[in-house]
């Protein structure tokens, strides 16, 4: 059982910048993705940004530049860096874990992100 908690999110102007952060706890073992999906009303949920446990990254196409995922293996946590945030990136970030060793999937409750004047 893998357990994430998720903070950092918030009401910022256009063009301001946050910082999410997820902490992992519990069974923590192998070889894993740790990131951030996202899902705004009427759409469907979407990758923003994942990295595995070796370090590497990637990103959707509509953050890249602005955003930046970082992990800490020794703490099971994982960091999302915003910056230059548009309107269009308002939405509930949810933070995932996924053990590719074991098959099993986790999700955080999830963190709103309101980009708005």
């Amino acid at each position: 059982q893998v357990q994430l908690v998720e903070s950092g999110g918030g009401l910022v102007q256009p063009g301001g910048s946050l910082r999410l952060a997820c902490a992992a706890s519990g069974s923590v073992f192998g070889i894993n993705v740790m990131g951030w999906h996202r899902q705004a009303p009427g759409k469907e949920r979407e990758l923003v940004a994942a990295v595995t446990s070796g370090g590497t990254t990637s990103y959707a196409e509509s953050v890249k530049g602005r955003f930046t995922i970082s992990r800490d293996n020794a703490k099971n946590t994982v960091y999302l860096e915003m910056n230059s945030l548009k309107p269009e990136d308002t939405a509930v970030y949810y933070c995932y874990y996924r053990s590719v060793t074991y098959n099993r999937n986790y999700w955080g409750r999830g963190t709103q992100v309101t980009v708005s004047s």
